[in-house]
């Protein structure tokens, strides 16, 4: 019947190929390619290709299943397994931070940040409901705008001393009920901020990735690839943590940050010392500068260390 294949056609070679088929090549063809095949080593391979994303990937894939099934209780986490610009489970640190070191990485679109987590956190993003906030979270301020609007007219011509004492409290209970509502949605990952000069970046990422592999800071760490901007321009260097409300957890991450020299040492804001900031002020673009006058930061090193001294 035309179109379809009984049993009896496919016990033919007529119109399908065979073993002595010219689509495998003739016989010194095949000769070659099994010779090829013969002395292929794919150790050497992995090796000298050890820099491409697939062969990083395949390596990430298998490192995963190996460490999830010698220990299939507490499986080693890493969100950027299989991502070149992050360092894999089965990378040392030392190789890592050979492989992209932060000082001569030009920024790009595969290196937009160089990332790194700690192993062993208990962080999971799985119940991170980041549209749900963000939809909350634009209702919210686009309230308090519109309550700002309507102070700010009824004020005019006032001082702007007696409009910022009239703002002040929606502010805070703008910020409370953000805060909140990052809470609700499991949106809770902060940082502390580093900001190195260029020339100091490599000595200060390298002491930030060991430790957020030895488990000493937070759940994971980046640092700013080159910009071009010149050796004394200020570099971002962001150590999380899983809950910014954890107070706790936040001043035992500064606290071990000041142990290993990288708080109110020579960088730019020397005098200010360091901040944390939530991640959803962030995602947000609540800066310094934001129009609804809000805190960029939640915390800052000056604060939470003198109050530890009491």
């Amino acid at each position: 019947m035309t179109g379809t294949h009984d049993d009896a056609d496919f016990a033919t070679t007529n119109g399908y190929l065979s073993s002595d088929s010219s689509f495998y090549g003739d016989a010194e063809d095949r000769a070659q390619l099994e010779e090829k095949a013969s002395s292929f080593d794919p150790t050497t391979y992995w090796e000298n290709h050890s820099h491409l994303l697939p062969v990083i990937a395949a390596a990430a894939r298998a490192n995963l299943e190996s460490a999830s099934s010698s220990s299939p209780n507490k499986p080693l986490y890493n969100p950027y397994e299989g991502s070149i610009c992050g360092r894999q489970l089965n990378e040392p640190v030392e190789d890592f931070l050979k492989r992209i070191p932060p000082l001569t990485t030009a920024a790009s679109s595969q290196y937009p940040w160089i990332f790194i987590a700690n192993p062993h956190a208990t962080s999971r993003p799985t119940d991170r409901d980041q549209t749900g906030f963000t939809k909350v979270a634009e209702e919210l301020l686009e309230a308090f705008s519109h309550k700002k609007s309507e102070i700010e007219s009824s004020m005019a011509g006032k001082a702007k001393g007696s409009v910022t004492r009239k703002l002040t409290p929606l502010r805070k209970a703008l910020e409370n009920d953000l805060l909140a509502a990052a809470k609700k949605k499991h949106c809770t990952s902060g940082k502390w901020m580093l900001f190195p000069y260029s020339e100091d970046v490599n000595r200060q990422w390298a002491i930030v990735a060991a430790a957020t592999v030895n488990r000493e800071l937070g759940t994971a760490a980046k640092v700013a690839p080159d910009e071009h901007k010149g050796d004394r321009a200020p570099r971002l260097i962001c150590v999380y943590t899983k809950d910014f409300s954890d107070l706790e957890d936040v001043k035992r991450v500064l606290v071990r940050l000041v142990e290993l020299g990288l708080v109110k040492k020579k960088g730019a804001g020397e005098e200010r010392g360091i901040y944390y900031k939530a991640d959803v002020f962030t995602e947000l673009g609540i800066n310094s500068d934001n129009e609804w006058g809000l805190k960029a930061s939640l915390y800052a090193s000056r604060d939470l260390l003198e109050a530890r001294k009491k």
